[in-house]
Order: C-alpha cells, then structure tokens, then sequence
C-alpha cells in the first residue's frame, strides 16, 4: 500500500537474503511504533525477542520460536471478529510483530499503519491521507537505515 517504500525497498534489493539484519531491524522500527496497541501479554515477549535479537543478543532459535509463537497469537487474536477500530488496531499491530519477527519488514510495515490508523477510529481507514504521516516516516526511516549499512 506504501508505494513509496515499496519502491523503495526494491532499489535497495530489500529481499536479497543478506539483507535480513536490515529488515529485521526495519520492522522492529515499524513495531516499535504501535506496541502500546498489543493487547495480548505473549505479544510483547515476542517482540522482545526481536528486540534482542537486532542487537545480537538472542540467537536464531529464540527468534524461530517466537516467531512462531507470535503467529499463532496472530491467527487466533479475539478482537480479529471485531467492527470496532480500537480491536481492529490491536490485530494489525499483532500481525506487525509476526511479521516483522519472520523478517518481513514490507508486510509488517504495513500492517503496522493500519494499526495507526485504526487507532484513530474505523472510519479512518477508508481516508487515504490518513495514512500520509506514517508512510512518510517508514520511507525515511528505511532510507536511513539503508544508509547506515551502506546500501543506499
């Protein structure tokens, strides 16, 4: 939905295998954002799996396992059956961390501007300028750390 990051990220070959530390460390960023909107306790002990894991200090088993882990809260979040904006943000920012922690950073981007957005109100996920602030800051954010590890 972010074109511009989509582009983005195309440019800097985000999805080649070696660039897993930057799109871990990504979408962390793009978490980082909206954990105040996790509802569910095993939620926010995944993400600091993640949150160890970026800087070294977890190993690739603790973040398979909680990537799995996370997926399942996902799948089965309650609030998935909702209308209600403020649920709707709860599930997005869940499926944010599942995918970031499966190194999807695009996919938990998005999903992490939905959670934004939601958070606001249903109504104004169908208002496109909405989601305006938090595109920006993704595309500059991935630029940034684009940067920092020479890519850009």
């Amino acid at each position: 939905m972010n074109q511009e990051l989509e582009r983005l990220a195309a440019d800097i070959g985000l999805g080649d295998p070696a660039h897993e530390p930057l799109r871990l460390a990504f979408g962390l960023a793009c978490v980082s954002r909206v954990e105040h909107l996790l509802e569910e306790p095993q939620a926010n002990a995944c993400l600091a799996v993640v949150r160890a894991y970026v800087p070294g200090q977890a190993d690739r088993p603790a973040l398979t396992a909680a990537s799995e882990k996370i997926a399942a809260i996902a799948g089965s979040h309650r609030g998935s059956g909702s209308i209600d904006g403020s649920a709707h943000a709860a599930v997005s920012a869940t499926y944010a961390v599942a995918n970031a922690l499966a190194g999807k950073a695009l996919e938990a981007a998005s999903y992490a501007a939905y959670a934004t957005v939601y958070s606001y109100g249903g109504y104004a996920i169908s208002d496109r300028s909405a989601f305006e602030g938090e595109f920006g800051w993704q595309v500059e954010t991935l630029r940034e750390f684009a940067r920092e590890k020479a890519i850009l």
